[in-house]
């Protein structure tokens, strides 16, 4: 397994949206998800900046790589985009973070 981390921007003022829309994420959605190898899949928010701070696992296999192509993550991204900072295909502007620290 391996672990990675991104961060994603909030727009101000959605963050009891944000919440509640992944209290209630589409288990088609969990499901795509979980085929394409990704577990332990965790978001933080940072109010002061708006950020959204995102850390999950993925096996070695894995085919998050075909994320974007599935419809339910295209439909999810749709319903995202009134609310996050995103690309014209509504895919959220996320940005990889390096791992510089690690205690076990």
């Amino acid at each position: 397994m391996e672990k990675i981390a991104f961060v994603m921007t909030l727009l101000p003022g959605h963050e009891d949206e944000y919440k509640k829309r992944h209290d209630e994420i589409w288990p088609e959605l969990v499901t795509a998800l979980k085929q394409a190898g990704v577990s332990d899949y965790s978001i933080f928010y940072e109010s002061s900046s708006h950020k959204l701070f995102a850390v999950l696992k993925h096996t070695e296999n894995h085919q998050m790589d075909q994320l974007p192509l599935q419809p339910i993550v295209k439909k999810w991204w749709a319903f995202m985009a009134d609310i996050m900072e995103t690309h014209e295909d509504n895919s959220p502007i996320s940005t990889p973070i390096t791992q510089v620290f690690h205690m076990e």
